[in-house]
């Protein structure tokens, strides 16, 4: 949506469990999160640019990224649309990629 050549941003929140869990994440990774919530808020849900970014279903309301390219543990983040109209977006889970709500 553009109001006056202005791209409307999207509201991204973090769950209270992501939160929690961002929180225990060394620092980089804190900091990777902050970088993703800015992304989605300024791009909106698709985020080619991060790392194995895909979709984690059909209807195209769940979707997930790579914080790190290598390494391990690998940790990803995963996001839900929850409203398209009103642009709003949540964060569900950020931590190691073997914990992660794929479904």
């Amino acid at each position: 949506m553009e109001l006056y050549g202005l791209k409307k941003l999207w509201k991204v929140t973090l769950s209270k469990k992501a939160q929690k869990q961002k929180n225990k994440l060394p620092m980089k990774f804190q900091n990777m999160v902050i970088a993703l919530k800015i992304s989605l808020e300024k791009g909106g849900p698709i985020q080619k640019e991060w790392p194995n970014f895909s979709a984690l279903d059909r209807k195209k309301t769940r979707y997930h990224c790579h914080l790190n390219k290598k390494g391990h543990p690998t940790y990803v983040a995963v996001w839900d649309i929850v409203d398209r109209k009103i642009q709003l977006m949540e964060i569900k889970y950020v931590g190691t990629r073997e914990k992660a709500p794929y479904k």
